[in-house]
């Protein structure tokens, strides 16, 4: 391996879903970026992999980037890792990704487990359209801003949550956008995991006090298209008269 990035996608709960191209990326790549060294430490000591490990996350990406790069420019390769799942989907990933192709660095992927996906297929909601949008923001302005700009969103959405802050989102969410189907979708892959089908009302009379655990997605139906009123030709010819008699111009 020389000069490449890996983006590998890791267990999200059972470590049998490491894949096999993915154990050889660790073992033959020159370093490691992992979102928290000690999680991926675990990952890496169940197969046996000893590799170098560099911290790189939400708070020194920044800084961490342009380290990244330069070791790759200078020809190492290097297996880029979250605590779950595959890095850049609402985790870090997405600015040293950006900054490799800028550089000329190939970029290869080596897929795994994918929490929305995953929760999309099993929880029997209508998956023709929809739209991922993460976790909400804990920002009162920026989280109300997210909010509304859905309200008329007529697609599936996928939001990301976790377990101490399930109670106020399933309280906003049902307060802005009515009480419509949910899946709620936990511990994915885990021992416990469940599919909960209920609505939004529902959903948070029974788990506004926080008390579902494990780590969440929620599928939540887009608003219903308002019926479109349809007339026969009759109907409209005597609809158009009655428009004129009241004055209005055709």
């Amino acid at each position: 391996m020389s000069a490449v990035l890996y983006v590998v996608g890791t267990p999200i709960g059972n470590l049998g879903d490491l894949s096999p191209r993915a154990i050889d990326a660790f073992e033959n790549c020159d370093f490691i970026a992992a979102e928290d060294t000690r999680v991926t430490l675990k990952l890496l000591n169940s197969f046996g992999i000893k590799k170098p490990m560099i911290s790189y996350h939400e708070h020194n990406r920044f800084e961490m980037s342009p380290r990244i790069v330069a070791r790759l420019m200078n020809g190492e390769s290097c297996v880029l890792v979250t605590d779950a799942g595959m890095p850049a989907i609402s985790d870090p990933g997405e600015d040293l990704v950006r900054m490799c192709h800028e550089h000329g660095i190939k970029v290869e992927s080596v897929p795994g487990p994918t929490a929305f996906a995953t929760a999309m297929a099993i929880s029997g909601m209508p998956s023709g359209r929809f739209t991922f949008e993460g976790f909400l923001s804990v920002n009162k302005a920026s989280r109300t801003e997210h909010i509304q700009s859905i309200v008329k969103e007529p697609r599936t959405m996928i939001f990301y949550e976790a377990p101490h802050k399930i109670g106020a989102t399933l309280r906003d969410l049902a307060a802005a956008l009515g009480d419509r189907e949910i899946a709620i979708v936990r511990e994915i892959t885990k021992i416990h995991e469940e599919v909960i089908k209920t609505t939004l009302k529902k959903a948070n009379e029974l788990y506004c006090d926080g008390h579902l655990k494990g780590e969440m997605v929620l599928i939540i139906e887009g608003k219903k298209q308002e019926p479109v009123q349809e007339f026969t030709l009759d109907e409209a010819v005597k609809k158009a008269a009655e428009l004129v008699a009241a004055g209005m111009t055709m």
